[in-house]
């Protein structure tokens, strides 16, 4: 059972990755492929109840990958950290099939640590569902579910259970792409394409009308204004010429 899921894993990784030549090639030289195989023995020690072995071996894991898996997190087949310097997913976090993550990625928690006795076996981090696509640098921060199919931007720090079939971007992250879910099941790298809105123009650009909206009513008020003297000093002359 245990080979038949690393195999898919590295089905995963051939098929996403065009940069992989083989499967030999992402045994030995892919720190994304270590980490899940180091993750999947210490998950196995942790449902043994060998919880300081299993922290301790997914420890030397983390020095040796540059990414952190708590051996406490449920995750499912078929999933690729691509590059993965960086990752950090957090002991509650749940993470479906199919599921894609980028470099310097974070499924944390917000919860303060003061109260960590009491918080023990509490949901704190997040729930990645099937087909999820989190591109580099993304912070996922809290007991909040993202939805599946779902993608989010590079950079982006989600606070707030996002929707299947959706693109979300930004800080806080904000869904910029509606649900296509004959679109958001197709794989796209750093969860983004070619028709992804950029918010940052669309920003501008709304600003850009507002303030010629804004010239434009000012001209029109300058325009009145240069209007009305000339015809109040008009009145007053017609008067006397009476």
């Amino acid at each position: 059972m245990v080979f038949k899921t690393l195999r898919e894993d590295i089905n995963a990784y051939l098929e996403r990755d065009p940069a992989a030549r083989g499967p030999l090639e992402i045994v030995l030289c892919y720190p994304g492929f270590h980490a899940l195989v180091t993750y999947r023995f210490c998950h196995w020690l942790w449902k043994c109840r060998l919880f300081l072995l299993g922290r301790f071996l997914s420890h030397i894991g983390r020095m040796l990958s540059g990414i952190e898996i708590h051996p406490g997190a449920v995750i499912g087949k078929r999933f690729v950290i691509d590059h993965g310097t960086g990752v950090v997913i957090g002991e509650t976090a749940v993470i479906g099939d199919d599921v894609t993550l980028y470099h310097d990625v974070t499924l944390g928690g917000v919860a303060p640590s003061v109260d960590s006795q009491s918080q023990v076996g509490q949901k704190r981090h997040p729930t990645l569902e099937d087909g999820v696509i989190v591109g580099s640098g993304a912070q996922i921060l809290g007991p909040i579910t993202i939805g599946a199919h779902a993608r989010v931007g590079a950079n982006s720090v989600v606070t707030k259970d996002i929707e299947s079939s959706v693109t979300a971007v930004g800080v806080p992250a904000k869904v910029i792409m509606p649900r296509d879910k004959e679109k958001a099941r197709e794989f796209q790298a750093y969860a983004t394409s070619t028709d992804c809105p950029d918010p940052v123009l669309q920003t501008i650009e709304s600003l850009r009308a507002q303030v010629t909206a804004l010239t434009q009513r000012i001209e029109e008020l300058e325009a009145d204004a240069a209007a009305k003297p000339e015809t109040e000093d008009q009145e007053p002359t017609r008067k006397r010429a009476g």
